[in-house]
């Protein structure tokens, strides 16, 4: 059985190369094999400038408020991939299904498609409502802007880690220690 590689892990490969940008384009590589991509690629002076561009359009995504307009920029997002869903046994790893053009097997191209496909199949799988923002940045003076891919059961994930969610809980707590008496 081959699991598809487009739903939740190409969606945590995107919010990994958001939360912590490789330095050159040997890092963006290396992050993607860690996800579990093994197809070697076509090699451009400007791949990561524009692989990055990817990740930021992809933020986009991530950082719109109303469900209406994170399915729009998606759709864009999807649309500039033009690629087709294709069957394909490259490596024979098997035979799975690619969203790319085989003609055109750049990184950021590449990438474009698989995170673009995957964080569409997360969110109609999953829910729309389930790909954002740490809690934890969201109150005055927490730094962090990590994203969140709720994989959660319950649906319900609003820090990226344990660390932010204990952080925040600390500070709910203080707000009510030094609040006046009810």
């Amino acid at each position: 059985m081959h699991l598809n590689p487009y739903g939740e892990y190409a969606v945590l490969m995107a919010a990994s190369l958001a939360d912590d940008w490789p330095e050159d384009r040997a890092g963006i590589e290396a992050r993607t094999r860690e996800f579990g991509m093994t197809m070697d690629f076509a090699e451009a002076p400007d791949d990561h400038r524009r692989t990055r561009g990817v990740i930021d359009e992809w933020l986009r995504i991530v950082d719109a408020d109303e469900p209406g307009e994170r399915a729009r920029l998606l759709n864009d997002l999807m649309a500039e991939a033009t690629a087709y869903p294709r069957l394909t046994d490259h490596g024979r790893e098997g035979w799975h299904i690619h969203y790319r053009d085989e003609a055109n097997d750049s990184l950021p191209d590449v990438l474009r498609a698989v995170i673009s496909v995957g964080t569409a199949l997360h969110l109609t799988t999953r829910g729309i409502h389930r790909l954002s923002r740490c809690a934890a940045g969201q109150m005055e003076g927490d730094p962090c802007v990590a994203v969140v891919v709720d994989v959660t059961r319950n649906g319900r994930q609003r820090y990226c880690s344990v660390r932010c969610a204990n952080r925040a809980a600390v500070r709910r707590h203080r707000a009510r220690r030094s609040s006046p008496a009810r």
